[in-house]
């Protein structure tokens, strides 16, 4: 898919954009701050604004336009859905509906072969964990300090990273706990096996002290996405699946980010063997174009409501337009072999040519991640793995990441930059051309960064 020219049209442009700042209000964002870019289109891993700049997305929005922007076979399907059946309510057997179901359901690891329906990540994370606690008659849920699950009140507090806090009363039943990550361990530990090891203690030391009767279920990405791409060593999410099993707690993988090819599987468990209880998906299902997000359901919780009725819905749950765009989407995926590329270019392209980059700048502290689905960590000093930036940093602390955010602008290159991070996470069909374009453009942006290293 080639990308259209972009056209000039500063006038049209600078409308759109009085219109945002006059009635549009922005998430995660204190309103006067911010300068949101006018987006005249897209199509495949780029898009451009009204001044005729062209940006390659390493974002692919907010990790998830799987297959690239304007997908023609994806649109074709939410136009001809919109012809015969624009929208029906969620108690009735539709077509585009049942079919979605069960492309989910043949791609979903072990026996995850019910699937509720809701609009994106955060509903879908409120209802798993419902689920959970209404199977179990248990309240407390266990998630990770460095996570992120999504922004409605249950999913905002079961987040690690600082967008909780705000919102954070103290109530929720959550008990956090630290995952594994070897480059800044909690456990002082200098190998994966030891980080592994060490890591599975602190969580079953946790339990004990928490009370595992207590507890309804452990939830974790299975590759934490915006705190990071920290791949889990092996065994570490075998061994929370054993400890799971032990006590009777539900078992809960998030992957909203990681899931639908963003790892070079279908899902990221299908690296690691691993069946959750329960499973969150949204995003790449449909590669964002509609709203659609849903939970994988193992037969045993499934069957808790088989006579006893689930006390949750959406008025939206399984839109005919959402799932006729995530049944083209499966489809896309597997006719273009999106899911294989994805791990073809993080094996030879992303994963190698990330490496390289790390070789020759010191502000790079480490590179990790699968597939389309990258970290590169950046920091002042690689000795000590002082982060470029404060955690959490504003304002003129954040400078060097701004700095450094700029610079790949500038390169036409659009990042995912969180915290002291750049996050290369192109559309899963992205070409080899395009994604060493998008590594030509960090390499220039990088020499940015250098400039704040000791």
């Amino acid at each position: 898919m080639t990308p259209h020219a972009p056209y000039v049209d500063s006038a049209a442009g600078a409308a759109v954009k009085a219109a945002d700042r006059a009635h549009v209000f922005h998430s995660w964002s204190a309103q006067g701050l911010i300068d949101p870019l006018a987006v005249a289109g897209a199509e495949g891993a780029y898009f451009w604004d009204y001044d005729g700049n062209r940006y390659l997305d390493f974002s692919s929005a907010l990790v998830y336009t799987n297959v690239g922007y304007q997908h023609p076979a994806v649109v074709a399907a939410i136009q001809e859905q919109a012809g015969k059946l624009a929208t029906f309510a969620p108690a009735f057997a539709i077509e585009a509906r049942s079919e979605a179901a069960r492309l989910i359901a043949e791609r979903t690891p072990g026996d995850l072969d019910k699937i509720f329906f809701t609009n994106g990540g955060a509903e879908a994370v409120e209802n798993a964990i419902r689920m959970a606690r209404l199977h179990t008659g248990r309240t407390k849920v266990l998630s990770t300090y460095r996570s992120y699950h999504g922004g409605t009140s249950t999913a905002i507090n079961l987040t690690g990273d600082p967008r909780r806090w705000p919102s954070d009363n103290g109530s929720a039943g959550v008990v956090r706990f630290w995952a594994p990550f070897l480059y800044r361990s909690p456990f002082h530990a200098g190998t994966e096996a030891e980080e592994c090891a060490r890591a599975l203690q602190h969580l079953e030391d946790t339990l004990a002290f928490e009370g595992p009767s207590t507890i309804a279920a452990i939830i974790l990405e299975t590759i934490p996405g915006t705190a990071g791409i920290m791949t889990p060593p092996p065994g570490y999410l075998a061994g929370v699946r054993a400890l799971c099993d032990r006590y009777g707690i539900v078992f809960v993988l998030d992957e909203v980010m990681a899931g639908f090819g963003r790892t070079g599987k279908w899902f990221a468990a299908d690296h690691y063997d691993i069946t959750p209880d329960l499973m969150t998906f949204a995003k790449g299902v449909n590669s964002g174009y509609v709203p659609l997000g849903g939970v994988a359901i193992n037969a045993e919780i499934a069957a808790t409501f088989e006579t006893r009725p689930f006390p949750g819905g959406l008025t939206y749950s399984g839109h005919p337009l959402a799932c006729a765009a995530a049944v083209a989407t499966i489809k896309v995926m597997e006719d273009e072999k999106v899911v294989e590329n994805a791990a073809h270019i993080g094996e030879h392209v992303l994963g190698p040519g990330l490496r390289e980059l790390a070789g020759r700048h010191p502000s790079v502290g480490e590179v990790r991640g699968l597939g389309a689905f990258w970290a590169v960590e950046l920091v002042r000093d690689r000795e000590t793995r002082e982060p470029l930036v404060p955690y959490n940093a504003a304002g003129a602390d954040n400078a060097p990441m701004a700095a450094f955010g700029a610079a790949a602008k500038k390169n036409g290159l659009w990042p995912f930059i969180n915290m002291n991070r750049t996050h290369a996470v192109p559309a899963c069909n992205v070409t080899e051309a395009e994604a060493k374009e998008g590594l030509a453009a960090l390499d220039a942006a990088l020499s940015v960064a250098d400039e704040y290293t000791v």
